[in-house]
């Protein structure tokens, strides 16, 4: 988009959003991804001076299996502002068109900032969480990717299970994906940007591009190992990852 500004189109964003817009329209095929990532900083900053907290980020898009579902070849990322406890319920109520994603999330222990390998990233984690990603539809990620980065990534929530310590071979860790006691997907941990780490390794350098760093503390998810899956009433959704340990979650009954 030509002439953009960003104050304008964040005053936009956050209009739209007082009224359950979450895509606004007047927005469609306007913005480039990182004039999004711009709307998404103000937006995130508006969020946490009403009582918000960020608490990590999120790579999305980094599996071929994910950027087949949607139609695009590279990474994404967002902000992470809550977590659960593995076991959580939810009602149909809480969340808009959910799904989910089987993720590792990665607890740092150290800064980082910047152009990165993979080794650096490696020792700058402290923990590993097997996780799930919660996401909500809240507009066309396909044909509008911007406005969805802008919304953050559909980010809601991430379900956390018991952190241990960062096992030796990330990229062959696999996981098992099961909803109602059935095995829906495996995938293995190469499939994210070959390994999970890389998924740091790329965030490091892009939120460079905007003056922003990873703070130790901070928990990112990698990624997922496989397609994303929605959840309806009545699931119970659980990864099971080699190595790691098992998460899971639930919904009630509509």
């Amino acid at each position: 988009m030509t002439g953009f500004d960003a104050q304008s189109a964040i005053d936009s964003f956050w209009a739209a959003r007082q009224h359950g817009e979450w895509f606004p329209a007047a927005w469609n095929d306007k913005l480039t991804n990182d004039q999004a990532y711009q709307v998404l900083f103000g937006i995130m900053e508006r969020r946490l001076a009403q009582g918000e907290r960020q608490i990590g980020w999120k790579v999305g898009l980094t599996s071929k299996a994910i950027q087949a579902q949607f139609q695009v070849h590279e990474p994404v990322f967002g902000c992470i502002l809550e977590s659960r406890a593995s076991g959580h319920v939810f009602a149909p109520s809480d969340l808009i068109s959910p799904g989910f994603e089987n993720e590792l999330c990665l607890v740092l222990g150290r800064d980082l900032s910047g152009p990165i390998d993979q080794a650096q990233a490696r020792a700058a984690v402290a923990s590993v969480h097997p996780s799930l990603e919660i996401i909500e539809t809240r507009g066309d990620f396909t044909k509008q990717l911007a406005l969805a980065l802008a919304d953050n990534a559909q980010q809601k929530t991430v379900i956390l299970g018991q952190a241990v310590p960062l096992p030796a071979n990330l990229e062959a860790i696999q996981a098992t994906v099961t909803i109602d006691g059935q095995t829906a997907a495996t995938g293995t941990g190469d499939a994210v940007l070959g390994n999970p780490l890389n998924s740091l390794v790329w965030l490091s350098e892009k939120l460079a591009a905007f003056g922003r760093g990873l703070k130790a503390g901070d928990i990112v998810m990698s990624g997922s190992f496989t397609r994303q899956f929605p959840i309806l009433p009545g699931n119970k959704i659980r990864c099971d990852f080699s190595g790691i340990g098992a998460v899971e979650a639930s919904m009630t009954p509509a």
